[in-house]
């Protein structure tokens, strides 16, 4: 059976509309219900919930910590509740996802941004002993996305989930590449969700300044989350370029944001596999949403980017991409990082 949330909504307006969600009696009997939002837009929340809500209880997350979710799943425990909403950014929800699995109880994500395919995704990506985690957790019970607050977030960091999205189109081709070359499983379904999920933004010429190209987005980046519920884990989603983008995080943390790095990595493992078409495709669509194509767009030089693809399969030991089909020296993947440059940069 395949899973889903028990709703989907993409509109503006919708936080002030959580009590109708939560008066489904599948997602909470007796109406104990938490919420949990972040730092920065916390206040301006909990005024706009107020309303529908009423008494439920408002946890602050001071960051996307595994100590953090941890901190927030003890509080939900010893309060009974019957569900939280986790209501913010990726950050913030995905530490509320964590702690909603070390409760054991059901999750409402409210995304006020759309930086990456977090959303809805089986996974948590939590800071942990000075680097990043990804820790397995249940999907939302229920998934929402406010217009109005995605339109006040951080541009750049709205702009990034194209960059999270494009990646579908070099994970599915890794993914493949796995099952010709070494008789991975692969599941025809998921990959058609991310693909679809990929395909529904790349030929776009509208933009963030546009409540349709957002609903469109984060639809796609719903669906990316719900093909790896389908695939049983990351596949679909997270290729070669996610491992550089992991390397990059590693080597140089603070260098730029996850979609904005994903979208880099897409455009250099199509490079390499000498794909022009999907190349130009992917770098059109990341220039005409203001995205970084280059490493220099982001402070890379040449050397430290060199350095961060050599890294990068290590960074998801078993996973065989591009990368690890051509087994580049540390001479070939210089070389091969300058020739992308000079064929893509502007």
């Amino acid at each position: 059976m395949l899973p889903a949330p028990l709703t989907m909504e993409v509109r503006r307006g919708a936080i002030a509309q959580l009590g109708v969600l939560l008066s489904d009696s599948r997602v909470a009997t007796s109406g104990r219900v938490a919420v949990a939002v972040g730092v920065s837009q916390g206040d301006k929340i909990a005024e706009v919930i107020a309303p529908s809500l009423g008494e439920a209880r408002v946890f602050r997350v001071p960051d996307g910590s595994v100590d953090a979710a941890v901190s927030l799943g003890a509080d939900l425990r010893k309060g009974a509740y019957e569900a939280v909403i986790g209501i913010g950014g990726g950050k913030t929800i995905d530490a509320t996802k964590y702690a909603a699995s070390l409760a054991g109880i059901p999750m409402v994500a409210v995304a006020t941004n759309l930086s990456h395919d977090g959303i809805c995704s089986p996974v948590a990506s939590l800071v942990h002993d000075g680097g990043k985690g990804s820790f397995g957790v249940p999907m939302p019970l229920a998934i929402m996305v406010d217009l109005d607050f995605v339109h006040d977030a951080p541009e750049a960091l709205v702009r990034s989930g194209v960059g999270d999205v494009m990646s579908n189109l070099s994970a599915i081709e890794d993914w493949q590449l796995g099952n010709a070359e070494r008789g991975e499983p692969i599941d025809g379904l998921a990959i058609s969700m991310a693909r679809t999920a990929a395909e529904a933004v790349i030929g776009r010429s509208d933009s963030i300044e546009s409540d349709a190209f957002l609903t469109v987005l984060a639809e796609s980046l719903i669906l990316s989350g719900m093909s790896m519920v389908i695939a049983g884990s990351s596949r679909p989603s997270s290729g070669g370029d996610h491992e550089i983008l992991h390397a990059v995080d590693q080597l140089f943390p603070g260098t730029s944001n996850h979609g904005e790095l994903a979208g880099i990595g897409t455009a250099f493992c199509f490079f390499l596999r000498e794909d022009s078409r999907r190349l130009d495709q992917v770098t059109d669509c990341l220039r005409r949403h203001a995205l970084p194509v280059t490493p220099g767009d982001v402070g890379l030089t040449a050397e430290q980017f060199t350095a961060a693809v050599m890294l990068a399969p290590s960074t998801r030991p078993g996973r065989y991409t591009i990368l690890e089909h051509l087994r580049l020296s540390e001479t070939e993947v210089r070389t091969r990082v300058e020739d992308y440059v000079r064929a893509v940069g502007r």
